[in-house]
């Protein structure tokens, strides 16, 4: 029966290592990001509220990423800016002003159709540029 236990045990320690792998997917894909100015953010967090870029005024919504999109969405529209702030949000939290819209390729991508109320950020981290020109981001993403 010692092989028995032996390919227990080995089952055992391969489903635990592919449920926490899961579990990280799970983790990162149950969160948002939204790339912003610093000095942006600061005067969000002083005043309460953060009204998004002009771009995003302009859009007439902030633009949200998923872990997924981040890299991607940075490169094309943040390409060479330094002093950001890469902010986490879960969905839940942004209730009925948040809106899956297609974009780019068709993909669905988050929009707050409204301010983002600095009280519902999970984390933040700044996003500087490395020496290659490229941002930084956070390892756990």
């Amino acid at each position: 029966m010692s092989w028995f236990w032996s390919y227990a045990c080995e089952s055992l320690v391969s489903i635990k290592a592919e449920l926490k792998e899961q579990q990280g997917k799970m983790t990162n894909s149950s969160f948002i990001y939204h790339v912003c100015h610093r000095t942006d953010w600061t005067e969000a967090v002083d005043q309460g509220s953060h009204q998004g870029s002009e771009d995003d005024r302009r859009d007439g919504f902030i633009h949200f990423s998923t872990a997924a999109q981040l890299r991607e969405s940075v490169a094309k529209h943040r390409a060479g800016q330094d002093d950001l702030v890469l902010l986490e949000v879960a969905p839940s939290s942004l209730g009925k002003n948040l809106k899956w819209e297609a974009s780019r390729n068709g993909a669905l991508f988050p929009h707050l159709h409204g301010p983002l109320d600095p009280a519902v950020v999970r984390r933040s981290w700044p996003l500087p540029l490395g020496q290659n020109g490229s941002h930084l981001f956070p390892e756990d993403l």
